[in-house]
């Protein structure tokens, strides 16, 4: 009888849809595949292209496996030790806030938990900030102001029975992508259904709207006041760059359609004035009492897995816990439940605050929790020195080598999602299991545990004895109950003795077991004393930074497809790497033509301190004046990409969230002497005095290059991947080719490809012999020739990673099959038929190759 396969049921570790996944096995000897799991109501079996490649990213090559303190791998006895003893010299030299941690909404809520009950309930400071100050806070604070709570109304359901979605500042196709599909598969089955997108840039996710308000960057606050004012009968001026005739369009369409659902992400909520804008999309759900009821109402996207978990635990340095502020009341209350006499009594330093606090020597000890501020932060140059200058800092981390991580005194090994195990909760308050299927490697820990560790030894010890996950949660349920009594929205008393190991996804608020809650605010109560809500004065303020003769474009930021925050993890899989393997600089051709940028060139993009390099993309989808860049590059996978160095800390008055949407630029054309391309089996150091951008590979990384002054290739390509081995070269100093290969042992190590102009040269046919054990004899010259047997150069550029498909096949199957849908190219090819996010773009290229009409 064959064995059954082992399967585990945890939730996907990336942006906050939350979806369910299964991970499976035939038996111990067998790899592990991933795959959506069918009865999580978040995404009915369907996952994106990131969490379809969960199992690529397990390996354990370049994971921080032991403590180490500077460069020395040591037991975790003394690493603890002398964390405690730093933390607490300290406090006792400096006081309590002298003292902070930064931790992520990548943290399970039980992690968040034990960090928050440590600083806010025993420290006594309120210095714990979140990388979802950067997410989400300013939906926090504009939830805060207009219903007394931050609850989200809705749920996924609405998406499903709204007559109108309208998606502001939210590229949901490729940030929220399992989302998006819920979104067009609604509007599949009921045509009639209309879609809004309200973005400055015509992304994909706009491709498949009925109306596209392409606004000016900083005035959605503008259009939803004038919204405001066209549904009580009132006249507004609504100047936000776009035809009258589309305002008047929207409009109309928002009054006379009741079920209508306003989606927002960060094109909102990172901002200067984020919180009013927020508040400002509400205000008209409240004007017209489209809120709670099915197919209605304000819903937020957040961008991380438990951004909601920490703000349910209080892991914001505005919030105590569980939904309580920092009044006397329940400083008085959650210092009873905790049993502990030094609870915070203010809040604390938000981000941006917490490292010019660092920088300006305020913070003496600083620990940074699964995240990585050094690139992902504002002024990212300037929070780099902050905390290089920093007396302590100590990292917990799963990678050995992050940009945050160099600057560690201490580094201590955390495990991660296939290893560690908790809750999570999702967009829509539905919280869920996180299960470990993989053995514990090396000496990691749960983070709770190296916390609570910690705490001990300062002296908290009773405090911080759990001997498991199950216990925090129960713990953090009872507060959410404590002397609740239907005042607080957050109330989990429901979940209070549960079985921890069986609990299945539920939203909530969980007052009786195994009943949750779908949807709020439906009865007109809401948690202001009064039980009303507000509606929220917004006046439109411009954005804190304007363009000029020096800085004259807008820059924006965000993700791409494919990877995730700073590829800590997504980089490790080289098939999220196909679709953009360098970091680009989306422009619109009239701009090129304006600054003298060629596509597919490099250009220096410049700010008031720092500059960066990046590839040059055109794009019309972008608006003239403005161009975009993604947020992951970081000094592991470039020479010089962080983006984050030429935004300012310009911040929300409320919610302290920085404006990363609105950095003015200069950008100028980059002629490069020579440029190449390196595979490597093993890493390779190289310089920062040129350009390079490095991505994953199958079984060896990729290096794209280009630099201003050339080389003596034979001898730096040595100099780089070793001069031991066999070495196969060819070299034309006449016309600045050189292509190098070295093997050790028979098997292809490295190659270094040099030529004197930027090329499309693809390195696939080349990457195809890394897998192979040896080279054979009369193979081996051909890996030097520029070009393959038969010219075939390999895949071209991918549209559809989750299968591999590119857009030349894409382009031969409609030009030879006729093909003139997404659903045939699909059917013919698979692209899109996963998880959607490249079906934007396969209809791109239809529109593209449909007859012209004259």
């Amino acid at each position: 009888m064959a064995d059954m396969p082992e399967i585990v049921r945890t939730t996907c570790p990336y942006c906050g849809v939350g979806c369910g996944v299964i991970a499976a096995r035939l038996d111990d000897s067998a790899q592990w595949v991933v795959r959506g799991d069918p009865e999580h109501p978040a995404n009915f079996g369907r996952l994106c292209v990131k969490g379809s490649s969960l199992a690529e990213t397990l390996d354990l090559d370049g994971r921080l496996l032991h403590p180490m303190i500077g460069e020395q791998t040591v037991a975790w006895e003394p690493a603890l030790d002398l964390v405690a003893e730093k933390f607490t010299a300290a406090i006792a030299e400096h006081g309590p806030d002298s003292v902070a941690f930064y931790v992520s909404g990548q943290l399970l809520t039980e992690d968040y938990y034990v960090a928050n009950k440590l600083m806010k309930g025993f420290i006594g400071s309120g210095n714990i900030d979140t990388n979802s100050r950067l997410c989400m806070s300013s939906t926090v604070a504009g939830h805060v102001r207009a219903f007394g709570s931050d609850t989200v109304p809705g749920c996924y359901e609405d998406l499903d029975l709204a007559d109108l979605v309208v998606l502001v500042g939210s590229n949901t196709a490729w940030c929220h992508p399992v989302a998006f599909q819920r979104i067009l598969a609604a509007k599949a089955r009921r045509p009639d259904m209309r879609i809004v997108v309200v973005d400055p840039r015509r992304t994909a996710t706009a491709e498949c709207a009925d109306l596209h308000l392409a606004i000016r960057p900083g005035t959605d606050a503008i259009l939803f006041n004038g919204l405001l004012a066209h549904l009580r009968g009132e006249e507004a001026q609504v100047e936000v760059g776009v035809p009258l005739e589309q305002i008047v369009q929207f409009f109309s369409w928002f009054a006379e359609t009741e079920k209508t659902v306003t989606v927002w992400s960060q094109g909102i909520n990172q901002s200067s004035s984020g919180t009013d804008k927020v508040d400002a999309i509400i205000n008209c759900h409240l004007q017209t009492g489209r809120i709670g009821r099915p197919g209605m109402g304000p819903f937020s996207l957040t961008g991380q897995p438990n951004a909601m978990g920490g703000r349910e635990v209080g892991g914001l340095a505005n919030m105590l816990a569980a939904h309580m502020g920092f009044d006397e009341a329940n400083v008085d209350r959650v210092g009873r439940f905790w049993a502990s006499e030094r609870v915070a009594a203010k809040p604390g330093l938000k981000a941006v605050d917490m490292f010019k606090a660092v920088a300006e020597s305020k913070i003496k000890a600083l620990w940074v929790m699964c995240t990585n501020p050094a690139v992902s932060m504002p002024e990212a140059d300037l929070v780099r020195a902050a905390i290089a200058a920093c007396p302590f800092v100590v990292v917990s981390e799963c990678e050995a080598d992050t940009d945050t991580a160099r600057l560690a005194h201490v580094r201590l090994p955390a495990l991660t999602w296939g290893e560690k195990e908790g809750t999570v909760t999702n967009s829509e308050r539905r919280i869920s299991r996180q299960r470990p299927f993989l053995p514990t490697p090396g000496e990691a820990k749960g983070d709770w545990w190296i916390m609570a560790q910690v705490a001990q030894r300062m002296g908290f010890g009773e405090a911080f004895a759990w001997t498991d996950t199950g216990a925090i949660f129960d713990e953090f349920c009872r507060l959410t109950a404590f002397e609740n009594h239907g005042a607080r929205d957050l109330d989990l008393s429901g979940l209070v003795g549960a079985d921890y190991e069986s609990i299945e996804p539920i939203q909530w608020p969980v007052r009786e077991p195994g009943k949750g809650t779908a949807r709020l605010f439906a009865d007109g109560r809401f948690y202001h004393p009064d039980g009303k809500a507000r509606m929220v004065d917004t006046p439109p303020r411009p954005p804190a930074r304007a363009t000029d003769e020096a800085f004259p474009l807008i820059l924006n930021t965000g993700r791409m497809r494919d990877q995730w925050h700073t590829m800590t993890r997504t980089g490790r899989a080289a098939r999220l790497a196909a679709h953009a393997p360098e970091p680009v600089l989306q422009v619109h051709p009239r701009d090129a033509i304006r600054f003298r940028l060629a596509d597919g060139g490099l250009a220096k993009v410049s700010g008031r301190r720092a500059s960066v390099v990046l590839r040059i993309a055109f794009d019309n989808g972008q608006r003239p004046g403005e161009v975009f860049a993604p947020i992951h590059w970081n000094d592991r996978t470039s020479s010089g990409a962080v983006v984050g160095t030429l935004i300012d800390a310009a911040t929300d008055p409320v919610s302290g969230q920085p404006e990363l949407k609105q950095a003015p630029v200069m950008v100028e054309p980059l002629d490069a002497a020579w440029h190449g391309v390196l595979l490597s089996r093993n890493p390779v150091e190289l310089p920062r005095s040129f350009y390079w951008a490095k991505a994953a590979g199958q079984a060896h990384s990729i290096w794209r290059l280009a630099g201003e002054a050339g080389e003596d290739w034979p001898v730096t390509a040595k100099q780089w991947l070793g001069a031991d081995g066999e070495w196969i070269e060819f070299l034309d100093p006449n016309r600045g080719h050189y292509r190098g290969a070295r093997l050790v042992d028979g098997r292809l190590d490295a190659v270094l490809f040099v030529f004197p102009w930027a090329t499309d040269f693809s390195p696939d046919w080349v990457a195809a012999a890394f897998g192979r054990a040896a080279i054979a004899g009369d193979e081996r010259a051909t890996l030097v020739a520029g070009a393959p047997p038969g010219g075939d150069r390999g895949r071209d550029k991918t549209v559809c990673a989750c299968f591999n498909v590119g857009l030349e096949a894409i382009r031969a199957a409609i030009r030879d099959h006729r093909l003139s849908s997404a659903a045939e190219v699909g059917a013919m090819l698979k692209a899109g038929t996963n998880c959607g996010s490249c079906v934007p773009e396969i209809r791109a290229i239809l529109a593209e190759a449909a007859p012209k009409v004259a």
